[in-house]
């Protein structure tokens, strides 16, 4: 499947494991904003690296780790999508685990055609949500997500012990 990002057209394809390098690059991504007390980016970095790796060298029935490429053969971004059961109406939903593009990328829209793409893949698995998490710092995503439709379903609190 292809997605548009302004006048440049994509290739959205399943990761292969030449693509474990550029996935894990963008690890640092996720952390470049303010976290939240008691949330130390090295931790954050390490973890997220670590279940990416675990996807990308065992991966799971109901996981999907899928590339964005241009037509040079070049990675703009990744998203990781999970099946999942929702633990309130026992329904499939599908999860955005994982979502980042390339530094060179920002600002262009694959973030947004990377959402709409999950949107129709959770349509295509007859899912009943979409959902995804994010730090509460991490306002560049917050602002890209809430103007793609999303809003707050449930706040998960934390005390630093």
């Amino acid at each position: 499947m292809h997605i548009q990002v302004g006048d440049t057209e994509l290739l959205m394809r399943a990761a292969q494991p030449g693509d474990d390098d550029f996935i894990l690059s963008l690890v640092p991504r996720f952390v470049d904003f303010e976290l939240p007390p008691g949330r130390k980016r090295p931790v954050v970095a390490d973890g997220i690296h670590r279940d990416l790796l675990k996807h990308l060298e065992e991966p799971h029935p109901g996981s999907f780790l899928l590339i964005a490429e241009t037509d040079d053969g070049s990675a703009a971004g990744f998203l990781h999508l999970q099946l999942v059961t929702d633990h309130f109406s026992g329904k499939m939903n599908c999860h955005i685990s994982d979502i980042a593009v390339a530094t060179h990328w920002d600002g262009r829209g694959l973030g947004r055609a990377l959402l709409d793409y999950a949107e129709a893949f959770a349509r295509e698995h007859r899912c009943e949500r979409l959902t995804l998490g994010a730090f509460p710092g991490n306002t560049r995503a917050l602002a890209v997500y809430q103007a793609a439709g999303y809003h707050t379903d449930m706040l998960r609190l934390a005390k630093p012990l």
